[in-house]
């Protein structure tokens, strides 16, 4: 990064922006100038360090001390004692929450100990929009080999010796895909980069274009050399308007520096990269529907086979690989198949990216080898479950996943081992429960996603997962019946066989992984007509503990209802055929006398 006495890493990802990142840069700034030190400080806006907890984050270099949740304020605090003084802001350290210890260092936080970064080696470390930055840190290096070196086969052929698998969520071996799609007998072929990453609470592909997106760029260009394409396109949700936007910067960048276009690096090879933005639907994951998408249809999945690989875009043979997927191809081409497949476990190679989420203390991205523990991940990395509740459940795989219990927590993550248990790998999502979620609910919630962004296009799907809705919304109402369990099960079957795409045939899953792990509170929701986790309204009632109530009447000044009874300094009672179950009095009591039945 030059002759700088001192490079500054703030976090430029969407999540510190949401957390005034850039006016942190801006004050930081201004405070820099101010102090007369532009000629000694670089200061470069990044992308996602993963710590999203934590943030906006401030790294410093070669000092090594790693601030978290700076302000605007701590900002010109940190220029006026660190760079000016050089002294360490010890309250902006992180502090280690078991031992109270502060900690200066990134690679001495738990958070970042078991991480192994491959897909997201550069995020954090770079500018994204400065493409000598990604050159400094060997960048174009695998196209230069790919190209120089290597032959179309023996570039797929090092990918398929690496084990590297779709990172999208179908696990399909990455070279074997390569290499179908060049044998497919064609004028033409495409590349295609699927960044239209849709689960609830994933933001993995994400982070990887807004952090580091060449990366994506030249591992493109290097597919499409594999298997004969001369262009790609990149189909990303226009939710996206940052990565958007570094992916346009570096495009351009690619393209004057003749990395993209015609002849590229003085070969005969060209290749050309077009950005093409969805609307924001589900289903255009769906490989299928996102090629339809691209040509301007409707974004509905068609009956394979033929595959992609064979027929795709404008009836051409078709890649299709996911942004997680080839963000790990420059590595593997550099260090060697035998290098990733070293990493990971025998039948799922490498490291995967996770987005933790949900009811967990370190919310953020994480990258660990394969066969890491979800234990490893949540209580380790993800430093455990919020506000010292008990964990309940893990969901993997977004709304086609399913929900991991207690028991299963020492599985090693791989491709195979979450589909034993019901669940799968997905693109990477990990939403943490605790006791107070309900996990009738929580069906509830996935099935009113698949509901939403389902095609329409499969009977299946469309009639099937919206009775499979309706029936867990009579049950979260309480006018559920046991045979309304055996109806779920039976419907849940039927969609799983006979829908036209993934998101059909994967949508009755967290209805059956729930039934299958928490089937006690399915029957209490019908049988009892009571909530355990005392979340569905309206299977909730409030009580006042006669031996904890002060008789304050602050329950009784926000009951919207007016139905709590009570004279001053005595016991209170609550109307219990009245209550609405608003939980007003609940919030305002400050002695725990009210509680939820």
């Amino acid at each position: 990064m030059g002759s700088y006495r001192m490079d500054v890493l703030v976090c430029g990802g969407t999540g510190c922006q949401a957390s005034n990142s850039i006016d942190v840069i801006e004050t930081m700034s201004k405070e820099i100038k101010a102090a007369g030190l532009e000629k000694e400080i670089n200061l470069v806006t990044t992308g996602c360090f993963g710590f999203c907890e934590q943030g906006p984050i401030v790294k410093i270099q070669p000092d090594n001390v790693f601030y978290v949740k700076v302000t605007p304020e701590s900002a010109a605090v940190i220029v006026k004692e660190h760079f000016v003084k050089g002294r360490v802001v010890k309250e902006l350290l992180y502090e280690e929450p078991k031992t109270r210890k502060k900690l200066e260092e990134q690679s001495d936080m738990p958070f970042y100990k078991k991480q192994e970064r491959i897909a997201l080696r550069n995020c954090g470390l770079i500018d994204p929009e400065n493409i000598n930055e990604y050159i400094a840190v060997d960048g174009y290096q695998a196209l230069g080999k790919a190209l120089s070196e290597m032959t179309p086969e023996q570039v797929i052929d090092e990918v398929k010796r690496s084990g590297l698998r779709g990172r999208g969520g179908g696990g399909f071996p990455t070279g074997t895909k390569w290499e179908l799609t060049r044998m497919s007998k064609a004028d033409r072929r495409f590349i295609i980069c699927n960044a239209d990453e849709g689960d609830p609470g994933a933001f993995m592909d994400r982070s990887i274009l807004e952090g580091d997106p060449h990366s994506v760029l030249e591992a493109m260009a290097i597919a499409g050399y594999a298997i004969g394409a001369d262009s790609g396109y990149i189909y990303i949700r226009a939710e996206y308007p940052l990565a958007i936007n570094r992916l346009k910067i570096a495009v351009k960048q690619a393209y004057d520096m003749g990395l993209l276009g015609k002849n590229i690096l003085g070969t005969d090879f060209s290749f050309d990269i077009h950005l093409k933005y969805g609307a924001g639907a589900f289903v255009c994951g769906e490989e299928t529907a996102l090629i339809n998408s691209i040509e301007g249809g409707r974004g509905e999945p068609t009956v394979k086979p033929p595959f992609p690989a064979e027929v795709g875009l404008w009836k051409m043979p078709t890649n299709i690989n996911n942004v997680e997927t080839f963000a790990n191809v420059c590595p593997i081409l550099l260090r060697g198949a035998d290098w990733f497949a070293s990493i990971g476990t025998e039948k799922s190679k490498g490291t995967k990216v996770f987005a933790l989420a949900g009811k967990v203390n370190n919310v953020g991205l994480v990258e660990v080898p394969m066969g890491t523990t979800l234990r490893e991940i949540i209580f380790d990395l993800g430093g455990g479950i919020k506000n010292n509740r008990k964990f309940k459940a893990v969901q993997t795989g977004g709304p086609s996943g399913g929900c991991i219990t207690e028991e299963n927590l020492n599985i090693p993550i791989d491709y195979d081992s979450l589909t034993e248990i019901g669940s799968m790998m997905g693109s990477g999502g990990m939403i943490v429960m605790d006791e107070d979620d309900c996990m009738v609910n929580i069906a509830k919630f996935y099935l009113e996603f698949t509901v939403d962004e389902a095609c329409g296009r499969c009977t299946a799907c469309r009639v099937g997962n919206k009775r499979l809705h309706e029936i867990l919304t009579k049950i979260t109402e309480g006018k559920g019946t046991e045979e309304d369990l055996e109806r779920l099960k039976d419907l849940s079957q039927i969609i799983k066989d006979s829908s036209l795409c993934g998101l059909g045939q994967t949508a009755p899953n967290p209805v059956l992984s729930t039934m299958k792990y928490f089937w006690h509170e399915y029957l209490a929701h019908v049988n009892d007509k009571y909530c355990p986790a005392g979340v569905c309204k309206a299977l909730l009632k409030y009580h006042i503990i006669p031996e904890k109530c002060k008789g304050c009447t602050l329950c009784t000044k926000v009951c919207p209802k007016g139905i709590i009874s009570g004279k001053l300094k005595e016991a209170h009672v609550i109307n219990k055929e009245e209550c609405i179950a608003c939980g007003a009095c609940e919030q305002v009591c400050k002695f725990g006398a009210i509680t939820r039945m």
